[in-house]
């Protein structure tokens, strides 16, 4: 991201911090239809539950994230779950791949925003965190939340 540009959050997944360890983050662009524009730009999007995936032919997509269907779309209307692929350079989607497959990390998208015009994701790379990593989260973040109200 540049400085000058404005974001506006469009959807975040609070989840994927929650479950997984997040290390590196990457900008994608999304290649997405007018409706979905439209429906994006009225909030309808949801990134819960949703997973990136890297095809054969370099492609990366993103899966299961929810755009809800415009309400003055027709016929032409989008389906509220399907794949969308996701634009990223040939050199960062091998860099992902490597990681993924030598050290086993999966790719979460983290959230989703408008950079000037264009709607952004960020996705990250993570691996999961076990039962006690979760406890130890919500003991360091009640600590803070503590603290906080005492001063």
């Amino acid at each position: 991201m540049k400085g000058n540009e404005t974001v506006k959050l469009i959807s975040s997944n609070k989840k994927a911090s929650f479950d997984y360890t997040l290390f590196d983050r990457f900008e994608a662009g999304i290649a997405l239809l007018g409706t979905e524009i439209k429906s994006i730009r009225k909030n309808g999007a949801n990134l819960k539950d949703s997973y990136v995936k890297i095809t054969d032919d370099l492609g990366a997509y993103l899966v299961n994230a929810h755009i809800s269907p415009y309400e003055f779309g027709n016929i032409f209307n989008h389906e509220p779950r399907r794949e969308r692929k996701l634009l990223l350079n040939k050199k960062e989607i091998l860099k992902i791949l490597n990681k993924v497959k030598q050290e086993k990390y999966t790719i979460v998208p983290v959230r989703m925003y408008f950079s000037s015009r264009w709607v952004k994701l960020e996705i990250a790379l993570a691996k999961g965190k076990k039962l006690y990593d979760k406890r130890d989260s919500i003991k360091k973040k009640d600590i803070k939340r503590e603290m906080e109200r005492n001063y």
